[in-house]
This record gives structure tokens, sequence and C-alpha cells, in this order.
């Protein structure tokens, strides 16, 4: 179960990012559980959607437990961030980023609890439910996933989410973090964004409202639903269950580690 879903390759990546346990002064105390262990039973959460309480953890040789307070600790850490770049700067360096184009969307999902960074859903009768904002390159690799209440205009995180992208190392150059062209939908449409995005350096292509067809950029912005799709695949996403919106932008930081690591695969094969 644990070479399942935590292989050797990607254990490999995520081994060296993981925090120093912290030892007790007086030494002692109970064995520490595997971290390859609660990892595997993690990955497997995010793929299979169950809740904690259904989780098969005696599988991997853990406790329900120890798996919660192992992802509550890497998640404070930001260790999920550190994975996501760390694949990113292997894709780029073996030219799996293609950073003439970047599309930028979003999915809005229920939310099962009420918690922080949750907002009535206009599309779902003002149920409670976040949004899932992706900004993914040419082909379809997420270069980096927020969340917001489902209520929130996209146009608000679509700075956020440039910002957000780290510098990418790649094989020479400078590291890189802006593409060179921007593609959105007319929920994007704002004469400030397009100024804002070109300031930056990003040649710009927004659908304009009343002017254009929804269906002209679609040549570009397939991607992007196809990005989504992959994201969505990790059953997870699929409900918030999470009252904490960190732990709920944890599993989407996973959906996304897990596509780029299966992109890696193939790039590098």
């Amino acid at each position: 179960m644990i070479q399942t879903w935590a292989p050797d390759d990607f254990w490999e990546v995520v081994r060296p990012l993981l925090p120093v346990p912290v030892k007790r002064p007086q030494g002692g105390g109970k064995r520490r559980a595997d971290d390859r262990a609660c990892l595997a039973a993690i990955v497997y959460m995010v793929q299979a959607g169950c809740s904690w309480r259904k989780l098969p953890a005696a599988f991997f040789g853990v406790s329900r437990a120890t798996v919660h307070r192992r992802f509550t600790q890497w998640t404070d850490f930001g260790l999920w961030e550190r994975v996501h770049h760390e694949l990113l700067v292997r894709l780029n360096v073996a030219g799996g980023i293609d950073w003439s184009r970047a599309v930028v969307d979003s999915i809005s999902v229920r939310a099962l609890k009420r918690g922080n960074l949750t907002g009535p859903n206009p599309v779902d009768r003002g149920k409670p439910g976040s949004k899932i904002h992706i900004l993914c390159d040419r082909r379809g690799i997420p270069l980096t996933v927020l969340i917001s209440a489902a209520n929130t205009p996209d146009a608000e995180l679509l700075f956020p989410l440039l910002e957000s992208v780290a510098p990418i190392r790649a094989r020479r150059g400078r590291p890189r973090r802006r593409p060179e062209k921007l593609h959105a939908d007319k929920a994007y449409d704002h004469k400030a964004i397009r100024a804002e995005v070109r300031r930056r350096g990003i040649l710009v292509r927004i659908a304009r409202k009343g002017v254009e067809s929804s269906q002209r950029l679609g040549r570009h912005r397939w991607i992007v639903e196809s990005a989504l799709s992959w994201l969505m695949n990790n059953r997870r996403l699929a409900r918030r269950y999470e009252r904490k919106s960190e732990h709920f932008q944890a599993f989407a930081d996973l959906a996304a580690i897990l596509v780029c690591y299966h992109r890696l695969g193939k790039v590098t094969n």
C-alpha cells in the first residue's frame, strides 16, 4: 500500500523537504510513526476522496490520529507548496513547462461545513461553497492553485495567482515566474486588469463582454478546462469537508502536486 501511494521516485522528491522532527530533550517517548506511511495515507485520501473518519490508516501501519496530526504539522510548515515548487523546477529543467501562454480559470465546489473562505454559491442556489482558482501553462501544468469563497469574483484572484508563482529555475538562464501571454474569459474583463497585466510585462488576451463570443478563446482556453478536470479527478476536491481554509488549500496543492508528478514521469521517461 505504501509503495502504491508513495512510490520511490515521489518519496525521493518529498523526503528532503520534510521538517526535521523535534527531539524530546529528556529523551524517550514513543517511536515516531513512519513519514512515508503518513504521506501514502494522505495521498490515498486525496485521490479516493474519503473522510478522515473513513481513512483506512491501518492499511498503512499508522493511526488516523497520527496521519491527521502529521498532515496538520506539514501544512503549517508549508510542505505542500515546497513540494509543488520542487516538481515545477524539475519540469522546467526538463523542458516540460511552456511559458509562451498561461490560462486562468476557476471552479466552484460545495462546502459541507461552514468555515473561512466559504460563501453563498451564486450557481448553486446560494448554498455554501468555495472556489478553486488555477493558473496553468500552455500544456495544462498547474503553476499555482488558490482557493476563495464561492461568491468571490474571479478577477479578484488574478493577481494573487500571478504573485504566488515563485521563481522557477530552468536548465539555463534566470529563474522564471511570468508567462509571455495570459488568456482569460469575460469574468476578467476590466480595463484596470488589462493595464496591470501589461505593466507586468505580460501580453494579455481577455474576452470582452458584449463584443466577442465566449467561444472565441476556446482554441486556447480548452487546456485550462482539462487542467481543472485533472485536479478534480482527485476526489477529495469534489466537496469541501474542512472548516479550515488552509486544510482545503493543502488538498488543492496536493492535487496540483500529483498532476505535476505524473506529467514529470511522462517528460523524463
